[in-house]
């Protein structure tokens, strides 16, 4: 049998300690038991895998006592509290100081296991997400500007380098969103030109009446609004880097014009006949390949294809997309919530709706969906992805968020909302919401403590 997971279990009374014991690892569970609190204490570390169950009713140390114990020594452990004399006030008051479930005794062995099952994914969860935030903070040069584990990530950084000092034309390739000027970017941090201007200019974005005004400058009166000099882009780049993002996009005259600066290391600003000597590397981004673009000068493109990177679209390197994803949660929750805020851990299926999705828009669109995703505490990963492209074809795009949950969370995250509702409609007068749910005193006082649910909240007002 597959291992479900790992659990520290605690409890004085030898024959229920024995008993649960069994029963766990029948279930599938690799269980550690102990007769005490403080021996349970002494085996835990930052690395425990798992979750601990405790008794409540203990000699010494007593089990919400060694809640807040284990809690403090290893934050996120779920702990599971068992007891034969549990009460609603307790077991919120417990729920409150971060256990994760509260079962009294005698409970059903499936329940317990169920519970146990869960514990241990949230778990797995924490310490996944630990490990990437690890990563990232050991990361520094050109991996932490390059994020990814992924063969080709770690090739095309091996490639950078290898192209940053060689000082030639480089062509870069790459689907809208993948990072085009970034690459761009580093190849100029790890260049000799980087202590000169790195200067981008998008080729698609500047009305084609302009552009030329942009690239090369222009003297005063060199057309109507040009009521004084301007430095163009070429001339600011001089010594350092020209970056030409969407070039594919530029029109032909202008790239007559480009290719005589490039041979030739000269440009004239527009109205002036005085020639400027220029030194700069370009670097040249497109979507599709130029060679095959018939609009595209075949000179020009020889020229320019002296090197070419190519940057692997997001779905086909998706074991980068958790670790890209934690990098940009941790940024936005720095940037847009309140100070000392810790970035929201993913879950289950948050890591699921991330290695579902198809990410049209590489990761442009993941930095925005992470953005998102840190800012509204309420919403799943996969909620915001349905919402922010419902027709993407992938197992989200076609189906609601819902859809990824599991029956069981699905059932329970309705049965709590039910719940809610009738308290607050009867503001907490726990009676009549036994009377309204028919529901039996106990299995309502179970109920509001899997849910964090106290009377009292509904009480006021």
């Amino acid at each position: 049998m597959e291992q479900r997971g790992h659990v520290i279990l605690v409890d004085d009374e030898p024959m229920v300690r024995q008993s649960t014991e069994q029963w766990l690892s029948f279930s599938g569970f690799a269980v550690d038991s102990f007769a005490d609190a403080e021996s349970a204490l002494a085996h835990l570390d930052v690395q425990t895998e798992g979750v601990l169950i405790t008794d409540v009713r203990m000699p010494g140390m007593d089990g919400l006592e060694l809640l807040s114990a284990a809690l403090s020594k290893v934050p996120g452990l779920p702990v599971i509290l068992l007891t034969a004399h549990g009460d609603v006030d307790m077991a919120i008051k417990a729920m409150r100081e971060g256990a994760y479930d509260f079962i009294e005794k005698p409970f059903v062995p499936e329940r317990l296991v169920e519970t146990v099952h869960r514990a241990c994914e949230k778990r797995r969860l924490i310490l996944e997400n630990s490990k990437l935030q690890s990563v990232l903070a050991k990361q520094s040069g050109l991996d932490a500007t390059i994020i990814g584990i992924s063969p080709a990530i770690q090739r095309l950084r091996r490639d950078v380098l290898k192209l940053a000092d060689l000082d030639t034309n480089v062509i870069v390739y790459g689907e809208t969103g993948t990072g085009k000027e970034l690459i761009a970017q580093s190849l100029h941090q790890y260049s000799r030109r980087k202590s000169q201007n790195f200067v981008p200019i998008n080729c698609g974005a500047i009305p084609e009446s302009l552009i030329e005004s942009e690239l090369f400058g222009h003297e005063a009166g060199a057309f109507t609004s040009a009521s004084k000099r301007r430095i163009g882009k070429f001339e600011y780049a001089d010594k350092g880097t020209l970056f030409l993002d969407e070039i594919e996009s530029m029109p032909a005259l202008l790239q007559i014009r480009l290719l005589r600066a490039l041979q030739e290391g000269v440009i004239e600003r527009l109205g002036s006949n005085q020639p400027l000597q220029i030194d700069l590397r370009v670097i040249a981004a497109a979507k599709v390949d130029l060679r095959e673009d018939e609009h595209f000068r075949e000179d020009l493109f020889y020229r320019l294809n002296v090197s070419q990177l190519h940057i692997p679209p997001l779905r086909e390197r998706m074991e980068d997309v958790p670790l890209l994803f934690n990098h940009y949660l941790r940024i936005a929750t720095k940037e847009n919530t309140e100070e000392g805020s810790k970035p929201r851990v993913l879950s289950e299926h948050d890591l699921q709706a991330l290695s579902r999705y198809q990410w049209p828009g590489n990761v442009r669109e993941l930095k925005n969906i992470a953005i998102r995703f840190a800012v509204d505490g309420d919403s799943s990963v996969s909620a915001i992805l349905s919402a922010a492209d419902p027709m993407n074809n992938s197992a989200i795009g076609r189906a609601s968020a819902s859809k990824l949950l599991p029956l069981s969370v699905q059932v329970a995250s309705f049965e709590s909302n039910v719940i809610r509702e009738v308290l607050a409609r009867h503001k907490g007068n726990i009676k009549l919401v036994m009377e309204e749910l028919d529901l039996p005193r106990r299995t309502l006082n179970q109920k509001m403590i899997r849910y964090g649910l106290s009377r009292t909240d509904f009480t006021k007002g």
